[in-house]
């Protein structure tokens, strides 16, 4: 913006901006001279320093000062140095970023004060947007990229949907990138490190004419695992990957430029391993059929349990063309992307070297075109106007399969009750196929819990959206600027799913059955044999009284488990339904598929989004900025075999008779939530130092909360969640060859209202996995060393999480009534981060870099997240974070 009297103006002028960022500001290398893709001629010729940070962060290039956003930035340098290999790696120099890994090598969940979800369940859109060059990536099988030239990362917290639209209600994450330079040059890295890690990358770069240029990029990620499989005897939680990336640059010098941009990249993983952190009977099963899970108390001796490995193949594809046209003092902008990712994966996912789950398979498709349209430039010296329009074209095609494995009819014996023998036998099982044979007049012989049963799954979801944009910037007096902005954002959902349950006792009505069972018990209590019709018929003739309380009884107790008739004082008590017990081995009932004559699978949502800013220059070193602003995301579709009718449709379904037996009621989808925030913010900027403080309010109403219950998702809107916040970062620089940085987040995030979870009301409760104290601090040494140039660079990060629990609960220990088990059964995993990380850099003068490097020196060990074990009541299980790495590295620039 060209506005009098500013401070990007006044921070051009003198050279401030350098000391801006929050992390590892000071960026030192010749990486930075390329501020912004979206830097015009005119800025970068104003700036007489160029080591200046412009971000993007509001759709047009501004110094890290002047724009008054909560943002941080990570340098290309402060990547390099803290040998940041995927975006889960940066939480460690953004501390209001959380980031986990969970199924599988395609699934990162992103937090940003405490919001954020989406993961590992493609229905579900992140509610933190990453974009990479502008171009959104929807899911996280798309954003696995080791890319050798990031000029950038930035990360804007709180809800930024006025201009990014629907998948940005929590915050987002811009990859920006260099573009080709008319100037041939490159860089050849490669690192080698513990696990026989192998990290290999190279970018040539170069012009063909005087207005074409050209980058080619590529790379190779490998690594054994860090986990032993004591049941495979394989290597866990490899690293297999590799990159290409091309782009050309028409850049005549006019008032075209043209960029495109084409990628492709291939993951091909043993991933992820799961560790046991809670044994149950359960257990005792699994060991008893011979097979074995880690000892809770040895989780972090990185040993995992499984029959077969797991298997993760991604491959992630795309290409992408932006236009930038001059147009007097504006500026037309055209991104236009077309992204395809495919994820196949196959899990022994009950985690135990015994073959319970068979096979636990994935085929995902996503296939995403997005198209941005807009205008940007300034009206006069006063006005700034943007406005622009987005489209969004995603489809989802989405098969899988979860199937019993050899030994789980055994096991099953086991937990009904059965002799523990050897050979294994299964005559407790065959005991119940006989009962319920007779009780239900079939032949169940041999059917239950037979190798091979399960589930099969197929899922489409065809998702379009269009925004409209803009926002304005007007500067009311010298040095104080108005912001307005609003997004209108339409969107529509549409599934159909095709699931099929080839579990025979899933399919059972046991209160049906054990009615039948009371009823012929009393039935044979007066002398009436239940399988002869004439002589119930009979007896009811001549004790219709009695017949009929015969069935009232029968009624009751169906419904009743051994356990719960046990304090019943219900004269018709008559100790319950003895088959009651057994639901709980009924793991993949019938299903309900969409569309039906109840539920259509549609949802079509609008949205109006504002942002309100008022920011003033107090000075042309320190900003204030107070901001209202609102962001909005979608409803989703739970894609999983957790996908059952919600509570409130079940009623039209029993009535419309297409309700299969054991349809029981959960997540089919989530509403929309709809986010606010007030946030008022200090920038500073000295010679020598540099401060961002930012406090704030924000709340989700209707949050989308997807757990993760082991083989599916538990979705629920929650009734509304808060979180108070204060964020500071910022450095000093009292040389000019030593910086030091410090970011520190402080969180209060509470359940204001959340009433129906999976785990019960968490009304007024905290909000586990969001740490209330988190920080990052660090600095960096560059110092010349001889009279050739030669440098040496030191760079150290600490990054610290306060103690904090891991989940609220877990699922699998409510009971729909007494919630605090489940509350119970989380409270003692709690999680405590401290991770040291630090390089040693000697850089000659002639583009030669010798570096060695380490991440988590001090082998800090935590769990990262919990949930139920799978198909093993009262046992849990969890992820552990990555061991110690170190290696070394050598870079030639060119």
């Amino acid at each position: 913006m060209n506005f009098k009297n500013t401070s990007l103006r006044a921070a051009l002028l003198t050279g401030a901006a350098a000391f801006a960022l929050p992390t590892a500001a000071y960026a030192q290398d010749e990486d930075q001279e390329q501020a912004s893709v979206a830097d015009t001629a005119e800025e970068q010729a104003e700036s007489p320093d160029p080591n200046v940070i412009i971000v993007t962060a509001t759709k047009r290039a501004q110094t890290l000062q002047e724009v008054p956003v909560a943002v941080s930035v990570t340098t290309a340098e402060t990547i390099e140095r803290a040998q940041i290999r995927d975006l889960k790696d940066l939480q460690t120099q953004v501390p209001s970023l959380r980031v986990n890994q969970l199924q599988s090598s395609a699934n990162t969940n992103f937090l940003i004060r405490g919001f954020g979800n989406g993961a590992n369940n493609a229905g579900i859109e992140p509610s933190v947007g990453v974009f990479v060059d502008g171009v959104y990536r929807s899911r996280t099988a798309s954003q696995i990229t080791d890319l050798p030239d990031v000029q950038r990362i930035e990360v804007l917290r709180g809800p930024q949907s006025t201009l990014f639209g629907k998948n940005a209600s929590a915050g987002v994450i811009s990859i920006v990138t260099k573009e080709p330079e008319f100037e041939f040059g490159g860089l050849a890295e490669v690192s080698y490190g513990n696990f026989n890690s192998i990290v290999g990358k190279g970018l040539v770069t170069g012009p063909i004419s005087d207005s074409i240029a050209f980058s080619l990029a590529g790379g190779i990620n490998k690594r054994d695992g860090y986990l032993e499989d004591q049941g495979t005897g394989n290597d866990v939680n490899d690293r297999d990957r590799w990159f290409g990336r091309g782009q050309l640059l028409f850049d005549a010098g006019g008032p075209l430029k043209v960029r495109l941009i084409a990628d492709y990249d291939k993951v091909d993983e043993n991933c992820c391993g799961v560790v046991n952190l809670q044994q149950s009977a359960a257990t005792g099963a699994v060991f008893a059929l011979g097979g074995a899970v880690n000892d809770p108390a040895n989780a972090f001796d990185d040993e995992v349990y499984t029959n077969f490995d797991s298997s993760n193949d991604i491959e992630n594809k795309g290409i992408s063309g932006q236009i930038d046209y001059e147009l007097g003092a504006f500026t037309l902008t055209s991104i236009t992307a077309y992204r395809e990712s495919d994820l196949i994966t196959d899990q022994d996912s009950d985690f135990t070297t015994a073959d319970l789950i068979g096979r636990n398979f994935a085929d995902v498709g996503i296939d995403t075109f997005t198209q941005e349209l807009r205008i940007s430039g300034e009206i006069g010296d006063r006005l700034s106007v943007l406005l622009g329009g987005y489209y969004f074209d995603e489809s989802i095609d989405q098969s899988n399969e979860i199937l019993f494995g050899e030994d789980f009819r055994e096991y099953a014996n086991i937990l009904i009750g059965g002799p523990i023998t050897s050979p294994p036998n299964d005559f407790a099982v065959q005991s119940i196929e006989g009962t319920l044979s007779a009780l239900n007049g079939q032949n169940y012989a041999g059917q239950f819990f037979a190798a091979g049963q399960g589930l099969i799954e197929s899922y489409t979801l065809k998702n379009e959206a269009l925004s409209i944009f803009g926002q304005l910037d007007f500067e009311i007096t010298d040095g104080l600027v108005l912001t307005l902005g609003a997004n209108y954002t339409d969107d529509s959902k549409e599934i159909t799913t095709d699931v099929t349950s080839t579990d025979v006792f899933s399919g059972i009505d046991l209160v049906t059955s054990g009615q039948t069972a009371i009823f012929s018990t009393l039935l044979g209590s007066a002398g009436v044999n239940p399988a002869d019709p004439a002589q119930v018929a009979a007896f009811a003739g001549a004790n219709p009284a009695l017949f009929a309380q015969f069935q009232a009884i029968a009624a009751y107790n169906s419904t009743l488990s051994p356990t719960a008739a046990a304090t019943d004082p219900n004269p018709l008590n008559v100790g319950g339904n003895p088959l009651l017990p057994l639901q709980a081995l009924q793991f993949l009932p019938p299903f309900l598929d969409v569309p039906n004559v109840v539920e259509d699978g549609k949802t079509s949502d609008d949205d109006w989004s504002w942002t309100a800013r008022l920011a003033y220059d107090i000075s042309p070193t320190l900003n204030i900025y107070a901001s209202y602003a609102t962001g909005f995301k979608a409803s989703s579709f739970n894609l999983s075999r957790d996908s059952r009718p919600l509570q409130s449709d079940l009623a039209a379904i029993q009535a419309a008779g297409i309700a299969p037996v054991n349809l029981g009621t959960g997540s089919r989808f989530a509403g929309p939530e709809e986010t606010e925030v007030i946030e008022l913010g200090l920038k500073g900027q000295w010679d020598y130092a540099a401060g961002n403080l930012t406090i704030f309010r924000q709340k989700i109403d209707g949050f989308q909360s997807n757990i993760f219950t082991g083989t599916g998702f538990a979705l629920a809107n929650a009734g509304l969640q808060e979180t108070f916040g204060i964020e500071f970062d910022g450095n000093v620089r009292p040389t000019d060859w030593l910086t030091l940085n410090a970011a520190f987040t402080y969180l209060d995030p509470e359940y204001v209202e959340f009433p129906n979870s999976s785990i019960g009301d968490l009304s007024g409760r905290p909000v586990a996995g969001i740490s209330q104290y988190s920080m990052s601090i660090g600095g960096q040494i560059n110092k010349e060393v001889n009279s050739a140039g030669d440098r040496v660079i030191f760079n150290t990060n600490f990054y610290y999480e306060a103690p904090v629990q891991v989940a609220d609960g877990l699922p699998g220990f409510f009971d729909g009534v007494n919630q605090e088990t489940a509350f119970a059964a989380a409270r003692p995993f709690r999680r405590e981060v401290n991770e040291l990380s630090a390089s040693l850099t000697y850089a000659f003068d002639m583009g030669l870099e010798v570096s060695v490097w380490g991440r988590n020196l001090l082998d800090d060990r935590y769990i990262t997240t919990i949930f139920d074990s799978v198909a093993q009541s009262g046992s849990i299980s969890g992820y552990s974070n990555q061991p110690r790495t170190y290696g070394a590295a050598v870079k030639f620039k060119f």
